[in-house]
């Protein structure tokens, strides 16, 4: 079992929240899943927070996840947008950290970079090379959950590697490691 993992990846976002999951066997990726959990129906931004919690949380309970790869919120011009994303991101992040599962954060780039090999790729041809990688007979209709997929394989690939990554193995490591956020 020591040769088996499970990695869990997330790409958070209020309207559609994308998800991969990749088992890892003797250093072979193998895909089990990918989903989006649409959140556009909901008008309550807090409802929707309550639900990408319950999702996360399902799906580590279901999946027994090792690992949690989370694709970081990129800076936009909105600030609406990016305070609504960081709270998604931090909704999933706090679900994983509840069952004491390890969180590494990526910028969308380097997830990017990791699939392509071009940090400017589009969600299109990371999609592509993940059909290609994972042997995946059709893409979904919103790539958000490729891109959930994305991350899950990056960090894969990442693995063993600590270049422009976060990573948190429980509340306190989180703490630990971002005293500029904590008040006093």
């Amino acid at each position: 079992m020591a040769n088996e993992r499970i990695i869990l990846g997330i790409d958070p976002g209020t309207t559609i929240m994308g998800f991969g999951l990749i088992k890892i066997v003797n250093k072979k990726m193998e895909f089990l899943q990918l989903n989006e959990l649409q959140l556009s129906k909901y008008d309550n931004h807090y409802q929707k927070l309550k639900i990408i919690f319950e999702r996360t949380i399902e799906l580590i309970d279901t999946h027994n996840p090792d690992e949690i790869a989370i694709e970081a919120p990129f800076f936009g011009k909105n600030v609406q947008s990016m305070l609504k994303l960081g709270r998604a991101q931090g909704v999933a992040m706090a679900a994983g950290l509840s069952r004491d599962i390890p969180i590494t954060e990526y910028e969308p780039k380097k997830i990017k970079m990791a699939i392509t090999g071009n940090g400017n790729a589009s969600k299109e041809q990371v999609a592509k090379m993940l059909q290609q990688l994972l042997g995946l007979k059709e893409l979904p209709k919103n790539l958000d959950s490729t891109d959930g997929l994305a991350a899950a394989v990056c960090h894969f690939f990442n693995s063993g590697k600590v270049i422009g990554t976060k990573s948190y193995t429980g509340w306190d490591a989180f703490v630990q490691q971002n005293q500029e956020r904590v008040k006093k």
